[in-house]
C-alpha cells in the first residue's frame, strides 16, 4: 500500500476551547514521509512542530504538543480524522495556540478530508505491526490499555465515570472505514462538577453548549447552577433536572464512549505510522493514551525496520519454481525458497535453514553455523528478484555484485532457523544499477545487514 496525502487544501475556523480566541486551521498536502506536522503561522519564523508522542507536553483536558516555547493544543480530533482516513502526510497551519474546537467532535475535520479527497503517493506505507501483547496501566485511576495483534487497526473502549447519569458505556470500531458514520460526530463532554475548577485553571474559555455535552448529575442549589451558567454564558437550567442539559440530542446513546474512542485514535496517531493491532481500553484518557503512543515510539526507534510478518499458511507470491525461472542460481547455491511480499521498492524472501545444507559439512561439523558470506549472498539473490521485476523476460538477465558496504553480523544462524530477508532500494534504479539495503531476520531479531550495489546484465 502506498502512502496517502490530501488531494488539496481545506480550511476550518472557529473558537479555541481553552483560549476562546477565533482560530483558523488549514490542512495542506505534504510530501512522502513528511508525517503530521503543525505550523504556528502567527509566530515569528512560523515554527513547525512534529505531531509525535515525544513532543506531548501536557494532557490536561486535551493533548498538547510543544517544541521549546511553541505549543499547540486540542489536536486530538484533527489527528483522529486524518489517521482514520488513512492520511500519512499532512501539514496543518494554525494561526493560534490550539486547533479550533468546532462542535467538539471530528465531524468537520472528517468532512473536510472527504471534500478534498485523498491522493496516493510514491512511497510505501510503513505499518507498525503488533506482534505481541503490549500493555500500559495506571493503578491509581484504574486506566488500562492493552494492544494485541490484529489484521487491521481496531479498538474496544470501556468507560466508567461513577455517575448515575452517565452509566458504564462501551464502544467499538472494527474497521476504520466506519469512522465517519460511527465515531466522527461524537462530541467531547464535561461534568458540571468539573466546570468551575476548569474555569479557575484558565481552561475552557471557549466552552459552550454548542461544542460540548454538559452532564449534570450531582445536586447543586439553583443559585450555584445559575452562577456556573453565567460563567459559561449559557442559559440557566433547573437544578432539579438531572441529565444532559444540551438542546442538541445525543448522536448515539453511548456518545461519550465513542468520543473517548475518537480521542484514543487521535493520540495513537502520534506514533507516526499506521498501526495494525487491536486496542482494548479501560477508562482511557489522554495521559495513558499518550503513554501508550510513547511506548510504541520507543519500539519504533529501537528497530529501524520491523521483522516482516510471515504466515506460512498464506500462498507465496513466488515459489521455488518461479524463483528458478527468474534467476540462474541452482543447487547448492540457490539460497531463497520463496517470496512472500513485494512492491516497487522492497521485497521479502524466505529461506528455511536445515541441517542438510552442504556447507554445514565443513562450517562447522561439530557446531554448524551458516557462513556470513552466504547470508549476504542470500540477500543479494532476494534483491536480484526485486531488480529483475523491472525488466521484461527476467530469465534473460542476471545481477552481479559491484560493491558491498556496512556489513554487520549480529547473531549466528543455525539449522532449524527460518530466515526472512527484507531488501529495499536505497536509490532509484538507474541504467541497470541498483543500490539496496538488506536485512536478514530470525524471528524478531536482525541477524545480518548490509548495503550493496548490483548491476543487471543480459545473459549471453
Amino acid at each position: 500500500m502506498k502512502q496517502i496525502t490530501l488531494n488539496g487544501e481545506f480550511t476550518l475556523s472557529g473558537k479555541g476551547l481553552h483560549t476562546g480566541a477565533q482560530l483558523t486551521a488549514t490542512f495542506c498536502p505534504a510530501a512522502d514521509n513528511h508525517g503530521y506536522k503543525i505550523q504556528r503561522i502567527d509566530l515569528e519564523g512560523q515554527p513547525v512542530i512534529d505531531a509525535v508522542a515525544e513532543n506531548v507536553i501536557s494532557t490536561m483536558r486535551g493533548t498538547v504538543i510543544g517544541k521549546g516555547d511553541v505549543t499547540v493544543s486540542t489536536i486530538e480530533h484533527a489527528m483522529a480524522a486524518l489517521y482514520a482516513c488513512g492520511v500519512d502526510n499532512c501539514l496543518i497551519k494554525v494561526d493560534g495556540p490550539e486547533i479550533p474546537i468546532l462542535d467538539g467532535s471530528a465531524k468537520n475535520f472528517f468532512e473536510g478530508i472527504q471534500a478534498v479527497g485523498l491522493k496516493e503517493q510514491t512511497a510505501d506505507k510503513d505499518f507498525f505491526y503488533v506482534k505481541h501483547k503490549i500493555e500500559v496501566s495506571d493503578p491509581e485511576t484504574g486506566s488500562k490499555l492493552m494492544l494485541l495483534p490484529d489484521d487491521e487497526f481496531s479498538l474496544d473502549v470501556k468507560v466508567n465515570f461513577n455517575s448515575e447519569v452517565l452509566a458504564n458505556q462501551y464502544a467499538t470500531l472494527d474497521h476504520m472505514s466506519d469512522f465517519g458514520a460511527e465515531v466522527a460526530d461524537a462530541r467531547t463532554f464535561v461534568f458540571v462538577r468539573d466546570i468551575e475548577p476548569l474555569l479557575k485553571a484558565g481552561l475552557i474559555k471557549g466552552g459552550d453548549l454548542d461544542n460540548a455535552i454538559v452532564i449534570y448529575e450531582h445536586k447543586k442549589t439553583q443559585e450555584e447552577l445559575d452562577h456556573l451558567a453565567d460563567l459559561m454564558g449559557v442559559p440557566h437550567h433547573n437544578a432539579d433536572d438531572f441529565g444532559f442539559i444540551n438542546e442538541r440530542p445525543l448522536s448515539h446513546p453511548n456518545e461519550p464512549a465513542r468520543h473517548k474512542l475518537m480521542d484514543l485514535i487521535g493520540d495513537i496517531a502520534l506514533i507516526g505510522r499506521p498501526l495494525k493491532g487491536r486496542v482494548i481500553a479501560t477508562k482511557p484518557g489522554h495521559t495513558i493514551n499518550t503513554q501508550l503512543a510513547k511506548t510504541l515510539r520507543s519500539e519504533i526507534k529501537r528497530q529501524d525496520v520491523q521483522a516482516p510478518v510471515y504466515d506460512p499458511n498464506v500462498a507465496p507470491l513466488m515459489d521455488n519454481n518461479e524463483i528458478r525461472r527468474c534467476i540462474p542460481h541452482r543447487y547448492p547455491f540457490l539460497l531463497v525458497d520463496k517470496i512472500i511480499d513485494k512492491s516497487e521498492h522492497y521485497i521479502v524472501g524466505v529461506k528455511n535453514v536445515t541441517v542438510n545444507e552442504p556447507f554445514f559439512q565443513g562450517h562447522f561439523p561439530q557446531e554448524p553455523v551458516m557462513p556470513g558470506v552466504l547470508l549476504v549472498e542470500a540477500m543479494a539473490q532476494t534483491g536480484g528478484l526485486l531488480v529483475l521485476g523491472s525488466v521484461d523476460e527476467a530469465e534473460r538477465y542476471s545481477t552481479y555484485f559491484m560493491k558491498i558496504d556496512n556489513v554487520k553480523f549480529r547473531q549466528k544462524v543455525v539449522p532449524g532457523d527460518t530466515l526472512l530477508f527484507h531488501v529495499s532500494f536505497m536509490t532509484p534504479l538507474r541504467r541497470g544499477m541498483a543500490v539496496m539495503k538488506g536485512r536478514a531476520f530470525v524471528g524478531e531479531k536482525v541477524v545480518c545487514e548490509c548495503e550493496f550495489m548490483a548491476q543487471i546484465i543480459k545473459n549471453k
